[in-house]
């Protein structure tokens, strides 16, 4: 793997171009296509691969810093996710947090509103490690010393909160280890 001076030298070998091709992905905050970019200028010459592309372009994160248009963080307060669950078609029976995850941004967790009739899920917020640390606030990694990931102890607690709203259950299988194939929520018959 790359080392921060020779992913540099890298950078500055490239056309203008490309270069600005990359980071126009990154100011738009599209690191996989900033780095799909990477990997297919640079593998067949410099054996660049994903985890390398992943540095190179973080590289350019860090550059660009402030300057990057983040995708906005979804709003964890009760009142916003009630009104959230509130638009939708169908009663809401459930709401659910389940474990999602990508090489770009680690585990995620999902909070999803059930509704019957007709019976579909609804995303109501996606709870990345930042967006929950700001909604966790000085306790961060949760109330257990940060054994557990901040995501889901953000989940567990809104999702919760909004599910005793709603008067319905909350259900997060695997709530002490990301598994994006724990049971999902079902309705009792």
């Amino acid at each position: 793997m790359m080392r921060k001076a020779e992913r540099t030298a890298w950078w500055e070998q490239l056309p203008k171009g490309i270069r600005d091709e990359i980071d126009g992905y990154v100011l738009q905050d599209a690191m996989l296509a900033a780095a799909r970019i990477v990997i297919d200028v640079g593998f067949v010459r410099d054996d660049i691969g994903a985890a390398t592309a992943q540095l190179i372009v973080g590289d350019r994160y860090d550059h660009y810093g402030d300057r990057v248009a983040r995708a906005p963080r979804s709003p964890l307060d009760l009142e916003s996710l009630a009104y959230r669950a509130g638009g939708f078609n169908g009663h809401v029976v459930a709401i659910e947090a389940i474990w999602d995850g990508d090489t770009v941004n680690d585990w995620f967790v999902r909070l999803l509103a059930i509704t019957a009739e007709p019976a579909k899920e609804h995303g109501i917020a996606t709870i990345c490690g930042t967006t929950a640390r700001l909604y966790l606030g000085e306790e961060g990694e949760g109330e257990d010393g940060g054994t557990r990931h901040p995501a889901a102890v953000a989940a567990e607690r809104a999702g919760s909160a909004l599910a005793a709203h709603l008067s319905v259950p909350f259900h997060f299988a695997s709530p002490d280890t990301p598994d994006d194939e724990a049971p999902r929520w079902r309705p009792s018959t």
